[in-house]
């Protein structure tokens, strides 16, 4: 299975090489014993007999028997996504942090900000767009994505918090946290089912968003305005709240991932990636829930 983020389309855990992929279905009670095939009739989830993995130098399972055996060295775990994860969303932290203070968004400085911070967009999309077209993790890539990421999110909070409603990024902060939050609970209690049906409708279901975000924002610069209204009033408030719905989405499908790899034994630098995935679509919830909030805090 093929994950994607809501901001941009990335590649998934592969099995290249030789080890095991972010792809297959976490094995659980009374389903299929560790190395059974999820795709022996054609269905990613589907129960099946033999390993698909047995050439995976890295897996913690005899490829033979599928029994458990003394993992190697060289397996991503829980505290590696963990530790990759902070290490991305601290830098991404640090440097809005710096941002806000840095880069005033005073009417003076307003022009100037604006552009740095626009220009550190468009660097992060491109840093992004290499990391997802690559076969391996880079981490340099990562840790670069997310400090222009965060010079833009440090700008764009301070003039939303100076201009339309302050405090307002505190809220969206704990906001971003409690999906987070709400979301791994619900996936760790098996309430969401993560399957191939589950990942397409998320997938198109997130494509249409997009499709009608560029539509609106295309208006917008020729025909002035809010262009078809989707970023204010009403129909910008149920966009913002399918724009965290959609997130939440793909914080279940980064949870899978995540999951699959560390049960089939997938090398510890797939860690990275894992970071990458999370942090994106947590700065598209942050996003979404500062705009939601801008709006309603502006209607009051």
């Amino acid at each position: 299975m093929r994950s994607s983020n809501p901001v941009f389309s990335r590649r998934g855990f592969s099995r290249d090489n030789g080890y095991a992929g972010f792809n297959a279905q976490q094995p659980q009670a009374g389903g299929p014993a560790v190395g059974a095939n999820p795709y022996a009739t054609g269905n990613p989830y589907a129960e099946g007999a033999a390993n698909p993995y047995a050439t995976n130098p890295y897996a913690p399972q005899d490829v033979q028997t599928g029994a458990p055996q003394q993992a190697r060295g060289n397996v991503m775990t829980i505290d590696d996504v963990v530790s990759r994860t902070a290490m991305t969303l601290g830098t991404v932290v640090l440097t809005a942090a710096l941002s806000w203070f840095l880069l005033p968004v005073d009417p003076a400085n307003l022009g100037k900000s604006y552009g740095i911070a626009i220009g550190a967009a468009l660097v992060a999309l491109v840093l992004a767009l290499v990391q997802s077209f690559k076969r391996k993790a880079s981490p340099a890539l990562i840790l670069g994505y997310a400090a222009f990421e965060g010079v833009f999110l440090g700008v764009i909070s301070a003039a939303v918090s100076t201009y339309i409603a302050d405090g307002v990024v505190v809220q969206a902060v704990l906001g971003t946290m409690a999906v987070f939050a709400g979301v791994l609970i619900a996936y760790k209690m098996g309430w969401i089912r993560v399957n191939r049906r589950f990942t397409g409708f998320v997938m198109a279901a997130a494509m249409g968003f997009m499709l009608l975000m560029v539509v609106n924002l295309l208006f917008s610069v020729f025909a002035g305005g809010d262009g078809l209204g989707f970023r204010s009033g009403g129909l910008g408030i149920l966009f913002g709240v399918i724009g965290i719905i959609l997130g939440a989405c793909f914080l279940a499908l980064d949870f899978k991932q995540v999951e699959d790899g560390i049960t089939y034994g997938a090398p510890r630098e797939e860690a990275w990636l894992a970071a990458f995935g999370l942090t994106m679509t947590l700065v598209w919830i942050y996003l979404e829930m500062l705009r939601l909030l801008s709006i309603l805090q502006g209607d009051d």
